[in-house]
């Protein structure tokens, strides 16, 4: 069964739902996540590369995890199962709260990439953990991972900007201008 999208108008009320592919190719905006993963104890950054048979954007690097909520789902229900799915990521949950994650913001974006695009509103999340975790990506998202220091990705950004994902660029902005993104971010 195909996931149903949450279609949202300029202001992020929900007005309908959408099939995945069919809602990408229409260039109908909806709602999407972000989520930054930190490392408290390295102060690192978890970013992947998205796999090359990814329908969008293969081969370039972004966030920790990526996606969007589905018709009847919560941002954070989301959030946990996409990291989970995508990264093997289990994030601790339990009465409704989320241990470590927080949202930071939220920005809108277009981008074309031919036949599709990405018309998002995208809620960026950070979650900290302590340790560098084991984790088990599934292959038909996650082509390769790492674990970077922030001044380090902030470097290769700017030397190699076409590396990344086209969100990763405002998301991240986001995510540095947060409380906790400035404990990471100290440039």
């Amino acid at each position: 069964m195909e996931d149903l999208l949450i279609l949202v108008d300029d202001n992020d009320n929900e007005i309908g739902y959408g099939k995945k592919m069919e809602t990408h190719i229409t260039g109908k905006l909806h709602r999407a996540f972000s989520l930054f993963v930190f490392d408290k104890n390295s102060k690192t950054l978890l970013i992947h590369q998205r796999a090359a048979g990814k329908y969008h954007s293969g081969g370039l690097w972004t966030n920790s995890c990526c996606s969007h909520p589905r018709k009847g789902e919560t941002l954070l229900d989301a959030v946990v199962r996409r990291a989970y799915e995508e990264l093997g990521l289990e994030i601790p949950c339990g009465d409704g709260m989320v241990s470590g994650l927080t949202e930071v913001g939220k920005f809108q974006y277009f981008a074309d990439f031919g036949s599709i695009s990405e018309h998002e509103i995208d809620h960026v999340f950070i979650l900290e953990i302590e340790g560098q975790v084991r984790l088990h990506p599934d292959s038909e998202e996650v082509m390769d991972f790492m674990w970077i220091e922030p001044s380090r990705l902030t470097e290769w950004m700017l030397r190699e900007p076409d590396c990344f994902t086209a969100w990763f660029a405002p998301a991240l902005s986001i995510v540095k201008k947060s409380v906790i993104g400035k404990e990471y971010f100290t440039e």
